[in-house]
């Protein structure tokens, strides 16, 4: 069996992770910090700051016996370019499955988010993927086609799931989300935090608009990537 540490910011993910894999013989190691989002006002946070704890958590949950770990927070996985090279095991950002698709669907995307710390650090990543040469299914080489990337973050939202207002938070989503999609026609929405993905469902069930979420495409990502078996 697989053990997999899984690294939040906050609670609320876990459910999430929690119901997405239910369907694979692993097991799920939760390890919950909100720290970094409670300093990131500071007049002396920096990205150093983020860096050293991701870092020393990272090499912890490791030594904690996981076989993988995956970073729930788009905060944390801003970092883990560099800090993942230093970990023996594989780790993996919530939004690796998300970008991997975007490299291969050529498109404008919109880019939503909740919380405004985590935009440039996650349209960094956004934007070196969409630089980055891909493998197709056929092995061969190429280089997404995205004439434009944009975020847009939804105000007022993020205070509202770190404080515990789940329910507020996500229909505050939802109509942000809507309010988006009829703003920004034509162009493809992705919703950026793993905390936004039941609003991103939500919203595509509810009025047939298809909204990219890290959710719906970490399952069958984690299966290639770590061999994961269904029980």
């Amino acid at each position: 069996m697989i053990t997999i540490g899984c690294f939040h910011a906050h609670y609320s993910n876990i459910a999430l992770i929690e119901e997405t894999l239910a369907h694979y013989d692993i097991e799920l190691v939760h390890y919950v910090d909100p720290g970094l989002d409670r300093l990131k006002h500071d007049t002396d946070f920096s990205d150093a700051v983020i860096h050293e704890k991701v870092a020393q958590t990272l090499q912890w949950i490791a030594e904690c016996h996981a076989d993988a770990i995956l970073v729930t927070c788009t905060l944390f996985a801003t970092v883990l370019e560099q800090e993942a090279k230093q970990v023996p095991v594989p780790v993996i950002g919530i939004d690796d499955p998300l970008l991997k698709e975007m490299q291969k669907v050529p498109g404008e995307f919109t880019i939503v988010f909740t919380n405004p710390a985590t935009v440039e650090g996650t349209m960094a990543r956004v934007n070196q993927a969409l630089q980055q040469q891909h493998e197709d299914e056929s092995g061969q080489l190429h280089v997404a086609k995205v004439s434009q990337t944009e975020a847009v973050c939804i105000p007022g939202t993020f205070e509202l799931i770190m404080r515990g207002d789940q329910k507020e938070y996500l229909e505050a989503v939802r109509e942000g989300l809507q309010q988006i999609a009829e703003q920004y026609p034509g162009k493809r929405l992705v919703a950026a935090q793993l905390s936004m993905a039941p609003a991103a469902a939500q919203v595509t069930i509810d009025r047939g608009i298809p909204i990219h979420s890290p959710l719906a495409l970490l399952a069958a990502y984690l299966e290639k990537i770590l061999g994961l078996a269904r029980q």
